[in-house]
């Protein structure tokens, strides 16, 4: 039976993935132990890009699965992407950032994870956040 935790600690570990060819590996892993998982970059001012994040983390989990496009799904997506923001937004307020969402569901079970570097020059802050929800399979 997969856990929550379970679910949160896959998708922590897709945001992590320094590139594109270990975060395939990851998310094929996963899936070998019934998780389904996806990133997507994103990058800006994070006071500007809010809804493009919570935008960005519905399109994706709809176009490969992890989702279906119903507001019960969209909701669940933009209410965990929201809460992760919530949790980065104090340290990265008006600066600038890149990093990535993971997004991971197992049965009922979805996390979302922003993990980023936001700041002024090479003077960065790192920061994670993560969301959960549960969602009817």
């Amino acid at each position: 039976m997969i856990e929550s935790i379970d679910v949160a600690r896959a998708a922590v570990q897709v945001a992590l993935t320094p590139n594109r060819q270990t975060e395939e590996a990851v998310i094929e892993k996963l899936a070998g132990r019934g998780l389904k998982a996806v990133a997507v970059d994103v990058g800006g001012n994070i006071n500007d890009t809010i809804h493009i994040v919570i935008e960005r983390a519905i399109i994706v989990s709809r176009k490969l699965g992890i989702t279906q496009e119903n507001h019960v799904h969209d909701g669940a997506i933009a209410g965990a992407a929201k809460d992760a923001i919530m949790q980065i937004s104090a340290k990265v307020n008006g600066l600038n950032g890149g990093g990535k969402i993971g997004i991971c569901r197992g049965g009922e079970h979805l996390s979302i994870c922003i993990f980023m570097s936001a700041g002024l020059l090479h003077l960065n802050e790192v920061v994670i956040g993560l969301g959960h929800r549960a969602i009817p399979e």
